[in-house]
């Protein structure tokens, strides 16, 4: 088995191409110098060999001018036995890019018909097919590659129009500043793409502020970078580059590009004070306002860190003083953020200093840092009056005593002119003020249950004026302390308690109320006084409430029972209250009933016996009202007015006085016991058994009245006037003499004493009250037992002792 090497030139081409084929074959004559011969049968027999042609891919130059262009011929060795037919599919020739190859089915010459473009389509693989005119395939397909071959026929071209940069001034040689890109469409792999780059032109700005060469650039990967010193942003802002690629390392096609380079700032610069002493002008009491601004200059780039000033003020430790930065013009802005007083300093001087908000640069020079001096003169101005507290709280008990000093010293006045105070509310008038010094004084006794108190506290406001008419408020808050004022008082006053009670331990049930609010109200204290009733007691059930009931058993009747009630307050009152106790018979409820319905018992609806009891008691109230309507028909009849006489003038001559009746009248009460020390004690056995009209008047009969203590016995009684003038008009005059000459009669009673029963004649249809023991008289009476009474009856057990 030898190898056969067959060179065959391609039509229409210099080039030539090899096939080398692994299999021997015998050959029936010369093959054509042009030809190929893909396709190898063995002997008669129509065998095929065991392996094709090899065929090496055909090269083409692209944007050949030379179409159409043969480009190889294809042979296949059945072209010895009969007609054989050739046919091309593919890429390039029925499929898109459709149009670019053909081949001559006779001779089977495959050539371009178009120019063709490497940087569209870098290869085409096509299959070749033998066939017979029946359009039997007399051999396998075979592979044809075309491969385009590259020409420089494309420019490179940077990615961008201009390329931007930056680099900060000062940089040293060979800092890297940026990297600039271009492109060739041209195939990687030759010369045609091989880019080199290069700087060929620079220009500064401003216009020729540096003249030498500041940048370069690797002509390979495009990297400029700096190559000089002398970078400063104050005299050169930015660069234009103007840079040049080119293929074929330098010596092909070339374009052109540009770069933009931007010197950047650095804080190399301190900033300065310009001038470094101001004087400033401020108004007192005032706040939040700009009194004045500062200068400084700064040469690096205006609007960034490295210009932006930083002001401080290192003498301002009350923080009187604030100063910002203006954004815009990078001045210091002065404020006063708190009140200046002109009285208390007139002028401040303030050193400023400033730096900048980034730090400064290790290129900058060693410089201090820049202050300066301002000088703030305070502008005097009448201010109002200042009050040391608003609100003035003041805390007192609401029992002050009336001109007790509250509060003083309560404003003050920057200017150190006179003041005036006055209070313009005070809805109470509690409060009194001096109007020269201010001193707030009680005057009236404050109370807790006002409603202008809440929460205890009661609200006025004074006003104070200087002597130029400048005013100012203030409120006043006093909050009041709960007194003990009042004492407690005993409810109820009546009630009713079950004969029983003793056994059952029922009773009364007492509470109290306090007008004073807590502490100074409850709990309360129940209790009998010392002296008290030894039948009764009172039992304590909680802090407000208590029991009364008797410790004997009792008789059905009524029962003054004197109770002693305390509160809880500081100091501690009391009060003495006597309670009229009603002891009944209870039904089984514990309700009170008649004597009658307590003998027959409780039940329910009116039972017959319980009717005739009304019935019976319904006549004998009807017997009661006939007598009375008798005895009273009786009793006037000596009194009867005439008709058409004066309004006082009556039929008898007997004293006026009796002719006047006084129901119901009230002694003149505690006071009147110095001047009108008279003995009040009556003995109801004193009053006559002839039947007669009694009047109440003073509580006893007429004929033994008590004695005056005040005047001798047995004195001439005074003239009483007889008859009223004719003109009733006078009547008022009449009646006030007569008042005089009883008042100095030592013989009666004054007119404010005690009532007394009047006798006024015989022939009443009353009954007799002779079964009251009178026929003794008061020096047969002992009245030492009004000793044993306790201290509510001492004063009159004194009135009667015989001593």
């Amino acid at each position: 088995m030898a190898a056969r090497m067959l060179m065959v030139c391609v039509l229409g081409s210099l080039l030539c191409q090899v096939w080398i084929s692994a299999e021997p074959y015998h050959t029936q004559g010369e093959l054509h110098p042009q030809a190929l011969y893909p396709w190898r049968n063995q002997g008669n027999g129509m065998v095929r060999v065991k392996r094709d042609w090899i065929i090496p891919p055909i090269r083409v130059l692209e944007n050949s001018k030379q179409v159409p262009e043969d480009l190889v011929q294809i042979k296949s060795d059945k072209i010895f036995t009969g007609v054989v037919i050739y046919k091309l599919e593919g890429p390039g020739v029925d499929q898109e890019p459709k149009n670019l190859f053909e081949i001559d089915d006779k001779t089977g010459i495959i050539r371009s018909k178009r120019p063709l473009d490497r940087e569209k389509y870098r290869s085409f693989t096509l299959k070749a097919f033998a066939l017979s005119p029946s359009g039997e395939r007399l051999e396998n397909p075979t592979t044809i590659e075309i491969m385009v071959l590259d020409q420089n026929d494309n420019r490179p071209a940077f990615t961008q129009s201009q390329f931007v940069g930056s680099v900060s001034e000062f940089s040293v040689p060979g800092t890297s500043v940026m990297t600039v890109l271009a492109t060739d469409a041209d195939d990687p792999m030759t010369e045609n793409a091989y880019l080199s780059y290069s700087i060929i032109g620079q220009e500064s700005f401003p216009a020729n502020a540096v003249t030498k060469t500041m940048f370069g650039i690797n002509n390979e990967t495009g990297a400029i970078y700096t190559r000089d010193v002398g970078l400063d942003r104050e005299v050169v802002k930015s660069f234009q580059l103007k840079l040049q690629i080119a293929d074929m390392g330098g010596m092909g096609l070339t374009s052109e590009g540009v770069a933009i380079i931007h010197v950047t700032d650095i804080n190399n610069h301190v900033p300065q004070f310009s001038p470094a002493n101001y004087i400033l002008t401020a108004e007192e009491n005032r706040k939040d306002y700009e009194i004045g601004r500062v200068n400084v200059t700064d040469k690096d780039d205006p609007g960034t860190g490295n210009w932006e000033a930083q002001y401080s003020i290192s003498n301002d430790p009350e923080g009187k003083f604030a100063i910002s930065t203006d954004p815009a013009t990078n001045q210091g802005v002065l404020r006063v953020v708190k009140p200046l007083d002109f009285e208390a300093q007139s002028q401040y001087k303030l050193i400023l200093m400033v730096e900048n908000l980034n730090p400064l640069s290790s290129k900058a020079p060693n410089l201090p840092v820049s202050t300066a001096t301002v000088v703030v003169r305070v502008v005097n101005e009448n201010e109002a009056p200042h009050f040391m507290e608003d609100p003035i709280r003041i805390v007192v008990p609401e029992s002050v005593v009336p001109g007790t000093l509250l509060k003083s010293n309560i404003a003050t006045d920057p200017d150190n002119s006179d003041l005036r105070y006055e209070i313009s509310r005070d809805p109470e008038r509690w409060l009194d003020i001096n109007g020269d010094t201010g001193d707030i004084s009680a005057r009236r006794t404050f109370n807790m249950r006002s409603p202008h108190v809440k929460k205890n506290i009661y609200a006025a406001v004074v006003k104070v004026t200087d002597a130029d008419g400048v005013s100012t408020t203030a409120t006043v808050l006093i909050t009041l302390k709960e007194t003990n004022d009042f004492p407690p008082q005993l409810i109820p006053l009546s009630g009713s308690v079950c004969k029983d009670a003793s056994r059952t331990g029922s009773g009364l049930v007492l509470t109290a109320v306090d007008e004073d609010l807590s502490p100074h109200a409850a709990p309360f204290t129940f209790e009998m006084p010392m002296d008290g009733s030894i039948n009764w007691t009172v039992v304590q059930v909680n802090d407000t409430h208590a029991v009364l009931h008797p410790l004997v058993e009792l008789e059905a009747g009524e029962y003054a029972v004197t109770v002693l009630v305390s509160d809880a307050g500081s100091p501690v009152l009391s009060a003495y209250a006597q309670v009229n106790v009603t002891v009944c018979p209870c039904d089984s409820f514990g309700d009170c009933r008649s004597e009658v319905g307590a003998i027959l018992g409780s039940s329910v609806g009116i039972s017959f016996i319980a009717l005739v009891i009304i019935i019976a008691c319904f006549v004998l109230l009807l017997l009661v009202l006939l007598l009375m309507a008798v005895a009273v028909t009786t009793c006037g009849r000596r009194h009867h007015i005439k008709k058409g006489t004066g309004l006082l003038v009556g039929e008898s001559e007997d004293d006026i006085r009796d002719n006047v009746f006084n129901y119901d009248e009230q002694g003149g009460g505690e006071e009147d016991e110095n001047a009108f020390n008279i003995d009040l004690l009556w003995n109801p056995h004193d009053i006559p058994s002839t039947p007669g009209c009694y009047y109440p008047a003073s509580g006893v009969p007429r004929g033994k009245q008590p004695l005056r203590k005040d005047a001798p016995h047995n004195l001439p009684s005074p003239t009483y006037p007889r008859r009223p003038p004719a003109d009733p008009t006078d009547i008022v005059d009449f009646i006030n003499d007569g008042l005089e000459a009883a008042d100095n009669d030592p013989n009666v009673p004054p007119y404010d004493t005690a009532l007394i029963y009047d006798y006024e004649g015989e022939g009443s249809l009353a009954g007799s009250l002779s079964s009251i023991a009178s026929g003794s008289s008061d020096g047969d009476q002992d009245y030492d037992y009004l000793n044993n009474w306790g201290p509510r009856f001492q004063k009159l057990a004194n009135m009667y002792d015989p001593r």
